[in-house]
């Protein structure tokens, strides 16, 4: 897609429009072209379409089905949200070349144990294994927050862990 290629560039759809969005919807044409030219809130009837780099890079960490199972679950209410997600945690911060996965891997597992999220942790263990991070590493990263977050911060992220772990174990072990 051109918008992935451009720096700063979005893709906008104008809804119920097609071939000639100007004729068939002149009012969303104009109001996002007002939208574009004066910064704010974008045109109501607009979806704003992720960029497939933020979204390559979050199916990449995070996998397919998460990922999938998430967009299924996305209403109206959590769509900017998702939205939002896509195209700055997964589209700027993860696709930047300063850090690579490994090391972003450990300080947002760092960042999950300091703050308790759990949900988010479990979820992060299975990514920081696809990027490249040895559960020996995962360990270490977690003895780290012992130190710096606390030990029942650690204590509970190793129980979170070892549960992704064994799942892990016992899905490979009836691949068998």
């Amino acid at each position: 897609m051109i918008a992935d290629a451009i720096p700063g560039a979005s893709l906008l759809e104008v809804a119920g429009a097609a071939h000639l969005a100007g004729v068939e919807k002149p009012e969303a044409v104009t109001a996002a072209l007002l939208a574009h030219f004066r910064p704010g809130p974008a045109a109501r009837g607009h979806r704003r379409v992720p960029p497939r780099g933020g979204m390559r890079v979050r199916r990449s960490v995070l996998g397919p089905a998460h990922v999938d199972r998430a967009i299924d679950r996305t209403t109206p209410f959590t769509a900017r949200f998702q939205d939002f997600i896509t195209r700055y945690a997964w589209g700027e911060i993860w696709t930047s070349d300063i850090l690579d996965r490994r090391t972003r891997s450990c300080v947002t597992l760092t960042a999950l144990v300091a703050h308790g999220h759990e949900a988010e942790l479990a979820m992060h263990v299975r990514a920081a294994l696809t990027n490249g991070l040895t559960r020996e590493e995962i360990g270490e990263v977690l003895l780290q927050t012992a130190v710096y977050c606390g030990v029942p911060a650690a204590n509970s992220a190793f129980a979170v862990a070892q549960g992704v772990f064994d799942g892990l174990d016992r899905t490979s072990d009836s691949d068998d």
